[in-house]
């Protein structure tokens, strides 16, 4: 039998997002539940919140749902056009499909497909909770095995590389884009696809937003020296060092989730070695060289670089082994 992931696998967009779309337009009051959300969004992106419980606070927008499953057969029936040409060529009576999907949502469209069996997210479409974890990654093979312990995988389908616990599982894996189906082990060992691991990831948007906390206090603390140190370079310069002091104890507690160390602490000191020669560079060509006022050329330096900063933090001083 072949297993299948479903939102940008089998469906052509991510059906949840879709969903609730169709709904705010129905039902405008879920626009109240976009701060909560927005906040579980920020715990999980922290590592405070599991992914679980951020989706759970998501899904309370279907408290404002008349009938959820009603509204996911009436979803269906708009958007069951957008399944993929090449699963409905490929598809067979005894597919799997596992997704992170909720099961409420996905089964009209399963009904209508004929999945031979859907393992899916559980969650109650009344109050938005979930009865055990959402289904991703490991869960997906906890579950699959769970219900069906002696299955054997011919081929594996899926958008995503999040899903290679399932992958190793099948004899032939695939990745999915658009209609095109890529060789999973030729797809994983790209250099574009190393490329989005590193900056399409959790701890690249964690570090981005410790950077933003950094850039602000790199501003800060520059202006501040210069008020006591009349050379604008030599300000900037003891501004970084002190901003870096803070980005490092919040890039070990909240982005690498490591442990203060001093050997890690020089090697990320390091890391930002080529950052600030950059930086550096730019302050004076911008601020000494065409006279522009100190402030602009302390925010243009401070978001420069910031890839070559992040590639250095993660492979140097917080690396795994």
């Amino acid at each position: 039998m072949n297993i299948y992931d479903f939102d940008k696998t089998i469906y052509n967009g991510d059906s949840t997002t879709d969903f609730y779309f169709y709904c705010l337009k129905k039902y405008p009051k879920i626009l109240l539940t976009v701060p909560m959300t927005s906040f579980a969004f920020a715990m999980y992106i922290i590592g405070a919140w599991s992914k679980t419980k951020f989706k759970e606070i998501m899904y309370r927008f279907l408290l404002y749902v008349e009938n959820p499953e009603h509204e996911a057969e009436l979803f269906w029936a708009e958007h069951g056009g957008n399944i993929k040409e090449y699963y409905r060529k490929t598809r067979r009576p005894d597919d799997i499909v596992i997704s992170a999907s909720p099961e409420f949502l996905l089964k009209p469209i399963a009904e209508r497909l004929g999945f031979g069996r859907l393992i899916a997210s559980r969650v109650d479409p009344r109050t938005g909770k979930y009865d055990g974890e959402n289904c991703h990654g490991e869960e997906k093979v906890r579950r699959l095995h769970a219900e069906l312990p002696e299955v054997r995988c011919e081929e594996f389908y899926s958008d995503s590389f999040s899903d290679a616990p399932l992958a190793r599982l099948a004899e032939r894996a695939y990745i999915v884009k658009g209609q095109e189906l890529i060789d999973w082990e030729k797809a994983e060992n790209s250099g574009k696809n190393k490329i989005k691991e590193m900056f399409f990831s959790k701890e690249f948007i964690m570090f981005l937003v410790v950077g933003g906390i950094n850039t602000i206090n790199g501003v800060l603390f520059s202006m501040l020296y210069g008020y006591l140190i009349p050379d604008e370079n030599l300000a900037f310069a003891a501004g970084y060092v002190t901003s870096t002091i803070i980005s490092y104890l919040l890039n070990s507690f909240l982005t690498f989730h490591e442990r203060l160390s001093l050997v890690r602490y020089v090697k990320f000191f390091v890391s930002y070695i080529p950052n600030f020669i950059i930086q550096l560079a730019v302050v004076f060509i911008v601020c000494t060289v065409l006279g522009v006022y100190k402030l602009i050329a302390y925010i243009l330096a401070a978001v420069i670089g910031v890839p070559v900063t992040f590639l250095l933090m993660k492979v140097f001083a917080f690396a795994k082994h």
